[in-house]
């Protein structure tokens, strides 16, 4: 474990270790028998928002710096400007590779979902089916095979009927930096976030990905050609730069002598897919207990000790655990604040939860008002027992808006559409990251992978830099201070 873990990771770790046995089908399951190994440090070197294809646009340099070994992890892949990037990055890595001579830069590029009919039709098993060469263009919209000579690349997909989609998004450079975006290969333009790190948690996510899937551990890399990289994390006054359309990039660097946010306790937080949904729709949704996954433990561990307040801002809010621990978590008076949307997947919600963001919103309202009610009637009728009991925290509930109303596909001029990141910050110093939406799919059948970082200064910053993102892009729903605002 990480010295000077924080105390959060001792009731978290003790309750994953209690679910050994429940999560020992899990796949991958290999922090099962060790849940200290979830723990490390990271540095952190700079956060991105903006729309998917901005990000991408971003992490161009970065993504074209790879020397050996490049892996890319992602969800969905559409024909889109973000898989034209990706394109044209790996042609200049291809021709690197060919002018330097010696060996090939290896590729791994992995995904789920690709259209209905390759879900429907697709390999259930988790090692999952490879694309030749001859379907890259005209299935997976990518250049002729003879434009990527330099490249070892392989490229694969998993996706397990019915509801199994492996929803994390992650790249590895060379072993020695990572991406975690919140975005897909995919034509969306909606509002995304992506930090880039290094540090020990890079072997998380190499282990992660050669369990699940690689199956075996990749060749080894060699030293000469992949020197550590230069520190170049972030200070207590991160740089940030606006592009305009919520495309911000905060950058952290050393060179002003300020503390470095680097060695940064991190948690990783792998939540591994399961077939059966568990659906049990006449179980009030307080006794609806989710699969005792890493992320799903960790969440539920970090809502229950808040002390001061919750941020989320996540797509769909449908997860009956989630909003049970949102509701008890006011209860103690904790603040509570939640940006999620309105109409972002809708079907999607109903055939995964059976019901919507909006009504879950409607309903944890409904029942944060009775429990005001019944603080202020405790107030009216027994004062000492009413200052026993602490008052309920304040709950904001905000929608997502684009700025100058929504625009229908090609017509966004890089504006965002919808709110996709997900992000939570707890007592404005545990910043969570990561592929993991508070919906029910996420919490009871897909895989998703998240990282919790504990450090104020790295939360506050993000914090401020998304705060800036979406100045005029958020629709007030509920303030407890002033009730309904439509």
């Amino acid at each position: 474990m990480a010295p000077n873990h924080p105390p959060i990771t001792t009731p978290f770790l003790s309750t994953l270790d209690s679910a050994a046995t429940q999560n020992a089908n899990d796949d991958p399951n290999y922090y099962v028998q060790d849940p200290k190994s979830l723990v490390s440090t990271s540095t952190v070197h700079s956060f991105t928002t903006g729309t998917g294809s901005a990000i991408y646009q971003s992490l161009i340099p970065l993504l074209e710096s790879t020397a050996q070994e490049l892996v890319l992890v992602t969800c969905f892949w559409a024909r889109s400007s973000t898989l034209e990037t990706l394109s044209a990055i790996l042609r200049t890595l291809s021709d690197k590779a060919i002018y330097r001579g010696g060996d090939k830069i290896r590729v791994r590029l992995c995904f789920s979902s690709l259209s209905l009919f390759q879900k429907l039709f697709h390999s259930q098993t988790t090692d999952g089916q490879l694309y030749p060469k001859s379907v890259w263009m005209k299935k997976l919209g990518f250049p002729s095979p003879r434009d990527l000579g330099g490249l070892d690349l392989q490229i694969k997909s998993i996706f397990l009927l019915p509801f199994s989609v492996m929803h994390p998004k992650f790249m590895i450079i060379d072993r020695q930096k990572v991406v975690l975006p919140s975005c897909n290969i995919s034509w969306e333009e909606w509002f995304e976030g992506g930090i880039v790190m290094s540090g020990a948690v890079v072997n998380q996510f190499l282990r992660f990905y050669e369990e699940f899937w690689e199956r075996s551990e990749l060749p080894a890399l060699r030293d000469e050609r992949n020197p550590p990289n230069k520190t170049n994390a972030g200070d207590a006054e991160a740089r940030t730069k606006d592009h305009g359309h919520a495309h911000l990039q905060l950058a952290f660097s050393s060179d002003r002598g300020h503390r470095i946010v680097k060695d940064i306790p991190t948690v990783f937080l792998p939540s591994p897919h399961r077939r059966n949904p568990v659906f049990k729709p006449f179980t009030p949704s307080e006794r609806i207990i989710a699969p005792p996954t890493p992320l799903n433990l960790f969440i539920l561990t970090l809502f229950s000790k808040a002390t001061k307040s919750i941020r989320i801002q996540t797509p769909n809010v449908t997860s009956p655990p989630v909003l049970s621990a949102l509701l008890k978590a006011l209860a103690r008076g904790i603040d509570v604040r939640i940006l999620t949307s309105e109409k972002l997947m809708v079907l999607e919600q109903l055939v995964t939860a059976g019901t919507t963001t909006v009504q879950c919103m409607r309903k944890l309202i409904k029942r944060y008002q009775k429990l005001r009610a019944a603080a202020n009637g405790a107030l009216e009728t027994d004062e000492e027992a009413a200052i026993a009991s602490p008052r309920p925290g304040r709950l904001h509930i905000s929608y997502f808006k684009p700025l100058g109303g929504p625009k229908s596909r090609g017509e966004e001029d890089g504006e965002p559409q919808q709110s996709h990141l997900k992000m939570t910050i707890v007592d404005g110093e545990v910043l969570v990251l990561g592929s993991g939406n508070l919906d029910r799919a996420s919490w009871f059948t897909s895989q998703e992978l998240d990282i919790a970082l504990f450090d104020r200064t790295l939360a506050e910053s993000v914090g401020k830099a998304v705060d800036e993102a979406m100045n005029g892009r958020e629709r007030n729903i509920f303030n407890s201070r002033g009730g309904y605002t439509i």
